[in-house]
């Protein structure tokens, strides 16, 4: 039986995002305002939810990766903003250890705490630090199953080396969730009953 390829197509309009790789963000806040910007061109385009990720090098502040999501027009539900971005900044890295040795140590910065499944994913990807904007409870207010986390992740990450900075321009990460108005793609929702 022959298989389709695994292709994840990113939206035309992030090849011509002016803001592209190499670009220094000196502080947090310019790199938060940047992925909140990335998740606000995802609505603005109907290209996906209203989230926004980047990868960032952390001694140079250089832009390495955007990301955004990508799960009603990928029909996958994997291609969280965080998964795209990580997956794109070890493509150009050539390698799955974004911590590995010779490559310069690196953020995630993202326009809403991660969920549980790419929680999971951080401390794999070799990142060194997390930095959220909007909370978890942000998005579940929408109605987004945000999963089961563990409630000791911070100190989890903390303890592989990972630090987590949280609520950086949270005001503005949050209205730009307010703003979706789209399917919220949660498969146990419609009459399947709680979410535990």
């Amino acid at each position: 039986m022959d298989y389709p390829d695994l292709l994840l197509r990113l939206p035309r309009w992030l090849g011509s995002f002016p803001a592209g790789p190499g670009r220094v963000y000196r502080s947090s806040a310019e790199r938060m305002r940047l992925v909140i910007e990335l998740a606000r061109l995802n609505l603005l385009h109907g290209s996906g939810g209203p989230f926004g990720a980047a990868i960032f090098a952390m001694d140079s502040a250089e832009l390495l990766a955007p990301g955004v999501n990508m799960v009603i027009p990928s029909n996958c539900s994997i291609a969280h903003a965080e998964i795209v971005a990580l997956m794109l900044a070890q493509r150009r890295a050539g390698s799955f250890d974004l911590g590995g040795e010779g490559s310069p140590p690196c953020e995630l910065v993202t326009s809403c705490e991660p969920c549980a499944m790419c929680l999971g994913a951080i401390p794999w990807s070799g990142v060194r630090r997390l930095v959220c904007g909007a909370r978890g409870e942000d998005a579940e207010r929408l109605g987004f199953d945000e999963g089961v986390k563990h409630p000791g992740w911070r100190e989890a990450f903390a303890l592989r080396g990972i630090e987590v900075v949280e609520d950086v321009c949270r005001d503005e990460a949050v209205e730009i969730l307010a703003a979706y108005s789209g399917v919220i793609y949660n498969a146990r929702r419609g009459g399947a009953g709680p979410v535990p």
